[in-house]
């Protein structure tokens, strides 16, 4: 069965990784496109920044950007075709190797949001040992069925339950002793420890009416 996976990717020599480390308030996204050719380095980028001069003299200075052409601008916002230097990292050429599509894919930080289509959970796992083989940091936030692509959540949890719930646990609230309070795991996201708290126990019901009371109510 087939999955979708969203997913967060890092590495200094990503794909414009340089571009948005020296340029703030930036917003790139891949133009959604078919392409079959797991060896193409030139893609399609809808480019979000207000200075068109600042953005065109720091892609000149991008180690990974070969040659650029810009296709339309309007208003602070370009259409590029970019071509990649070879030493650039592209996890596109694997998710194409494993018969996966690149459903989505924009900046979020000085990293990658993507959202992959796969045919299975060994395609992604395929996906994993290519990142760490290439020290690319790769965290899942979500990862569902694509039966239930259609739902805006994973697991019945909206997204400010998932970050609310994978900051605790990464954080180590969940530890015995724990091992940060709970203020300082909202501080950690920028809200308060009621709204904090509201998160986490609508999401742990929201993952128990998923997961542990579906499998009970089949017996």
């Amino acid at each position: 069965m087939s999955i979708i996976v969203r997913s967060h990717i890092k590495h200094e020599r990503l794909a414009l990784s340089p571009t948005l480390r020296n340029l703030d308030e930036i917003k790139i996204r891949v133009v959604t496109q078919v392409n079959t050719n797991p060896g193409t380095t030139v893609f399609p980028f809808l480019i979000e920044y207000d200075d068109r001069k600042e953005l065109q003299k720091t892609l000149d200075d991008d180690p990974t950007v070969n040659e650029y052409e810009l296709v339309d601008w309007t208003h602070g916002t370009g259409i590029y075709y970019i071509e990649h230097t070879p030493e650039t990292k592209l996890i596109s050429t694997v998710v194409t190797n494993v018969n996966g599509l690149l459903v989505q894919t924009e900046t979020e930080g000085n990293g990658w949001l993507i959202r992959l289509l796969l045919p299975d959970r060994e395609a992604l796992n395929s996906i994993w040992k290519y990142a760490n083989e290439n020290d690319i940091r790769l965290d899942i936030i979500e990862m569902y069925s694509s039966d239930d692509a259609g739902t805006e959540t994973s697991y019945g949890l909206t997204d400010e339950q998932l970050i609310a719930l994978k900051t605790a646990y990464d954080k180590g609230y969940f530890q015995e002793p724990r091992d940060i309070s709970l203020s300082q795991v909202a501080d950690e996201i920028d809200v308060s420890s009621t709204a904090m708290s509201g998160r986490l126990r609508r999401g742990v019901r929201n993952l128990i009416a998923a997961t542990i009371s579906e499998y009970d109510s089949e017996k």
